[in-house]
C-alpha cells in the first residue's frame, strides 16, 4: 500500500512540473524603455511602477534602459533598438526629417526646470546685462531653448560649449551657465555657494520655459500595438503617483539604481531632485496643465517659438502628435 501511494505522490509531482507557467506570466509583452540619462531621480517613477510590479500589472515586462553621455535616447528610438523612450518636447519636435514620426503617448514634466546662473555680486539683474557675458551652455537639443530665449531679446552673449558639469561656472571661466532647478542648482549649492548667492533667471518666467520629459514611441510602433501604449502609459503614470505619495520609498528605489550602476551622486542630491521634479510632474491647484497630459496650449506655444526662430520647418498637428485617437488622454 505504501509502494502505491508513493508512486502516485511521484506520478502527481512529476504532473505539477510538467504544469505550464501561469497565463499571466507567459503573456508578458516585452518593453525596451530608454532614458535620456544616467540613472537619477528624474525618473523616479519610471522605477517605481518597475519594482512595484505596476508594469507587470499591465502585462508588460519592461527593461530600462539608462541614457547618458553619447548615447542618444531618440536614435535608439528611430532605429527600433527600444519601444519607447524619455524625451524633451523640443528634442521630439526637432529630430531630423528623415526620422520617423513620433507619438507623445505621456507628458511627465509639464513645467519648465530650466533656469541660467549668475552670482549676485557680479550686478547681472536683467538678461540684457548678459550683452558680451561669457554664458556657457548645453549643446544638442537642450541648447534650444536658451537659444531662442536669447534671440528673442536680441542679446549676444559669448557662448561657450556647456557639457556635463558646471565647472567653468564653478572656476570663473564663465558668468553664467545652464542649468536645470532640480540638478545643477543643487549641485552648485553642494560645492560650498550658499543659494543666497545666485540669481537664477527662469525660461519659464519669459514664456521660454517649455514641458520637458515626455514618454515618446514612434508613430508605427503605436499603430501596431496601440493597447500596449496604452498600457505602458497607465503604468508610468501609477508609478509617479507612487512616488509622489510615497517619496522616502521612492528614494529609496532610485538609490538602488544609483548604485548598482556607479552613479556619482550622493542621497541628499537624489532627495532635492526628487522634491523638485515632483513639483513639475504633479499639478496643483494652481497648474494650467493635467497630470501624464500635453496640453495644446503648451505644445502650439513651443512650436511658435521654436519655429519663430527658424529651428523648425516641419511639425506635425497637436492631434496627430498625441496619438491621432490612438491612445485616449482626458
Amino acid at each position: 500500500m505504501r509502494n502505491r501511494l508513493a508512486v502516485v505522490r511521484t506520478i502527481l509531482l512529476l504532473g505539477l512540473l510538467l504544469l505550464p507557467l501561469p497565463v499571466a506570466a507567459s503573456i508578458l509583452k516585452p518593453v525596451r524603455f530608454m532614458l535620456q540619462w544616467s540613472h537619477q531621480a528624474q525618473f523616479a517613477g519610471y522605477y517605481v511602477a518597475l519594482e512595484k510590479g505596476f508594469y507587470r500589472e499591465q502585462g508588460l515586462d519592461v527593461t530600462i534602459v539608462p541614457g547618458g553621455p553619447g548615447l542618444d535616447a531618440s536614435a535608439y528610438l528611430n532605429r527600433g533598438d527600444v519601444d519607447f523612450a524619455s524625451l524633451w518636447l523640443s528634442t521630439a519636435l526637432m529630430l531630423p526629417e528623415q526620422a520617423q514620426p513620433l507619438v507623445n503617448v505621456a507628458q511627465i514634466v509639464n513645467d519648465s526646470n530650466m533656469v541660467l546662473v549668475t552670482r549676485r555680486e557680479d550686478n547681472i539683474e536683467s538678461i540684457a546685462d548678459l550683452a558680451n557675458k561669457k554664458v556657457s551652455i548645453w549643446e544638442g537639443d537642450f541648447r534650444a531653448p536658451y537659444v531662442a530665449w536669447l534671440q528673442s531679446k536680441n542679446v549676444t552673449p559669448r557662448i561657450f560649449p556647456q557639457y556635463y558639469s558646471v565647472n567653468l561656472f564653478l572656476q570663473r571661466a564663465v558668468d553664467a551657465c545652464s542649468a536645470m532647478d532640480y540638478n545643477e542648482v543643487h549641485m552648485i549649492f553642494q560645492t560650498g555657494i550658499d543659494l543666497d548667492e545666485l540669481k537664477l533667471f527662469s525660461l519659464r518666467d519669459y514664456g521660454f520655459g517649455f514641458p520637458e520629459d515626455g514618454v515618446y514611441a514612434t508613430a508605427e510602433t503605436v499603430r501596431q500595438d496601440p493597447q500596449r501604449a496604452i498600457a505602458f502609459r497607465a503604468a508610468t503614470l501609477a508609478g509617479w503617483r507612487y512616488a509622489a505619495d510615497h517619496p522616502e520609498e521612492a528614494l529609496d528605489i532610485v538609490m538602488q539604481y544609483v548604485e548598482k550602476d556607479n552613479v556619482p551622486t550622493n542621497r541628499p542630491h537624489m532627495k532635492w531632485m526628487l522634491a523638485n521634479i515632483l513639483d513639475s510632474v504633479m499639478p496643483d491647484q494652481q497648474s494650467e496643465w493635467i497630470f501624464g497630459v500635453l496640453s495644446r496650449q503648451d505644445y502650439e506655444r513651443t512650436v511658435r517659438v521654436l519655429r519663430t526662430q527658424g529651428m523648425l520647418k516641419h511639425v506635425p498637428g497637436y492631434e496627430e502628435f498625441i496619438g491621432g485617437g490612438l491612445i485616449d488622454v482626458p
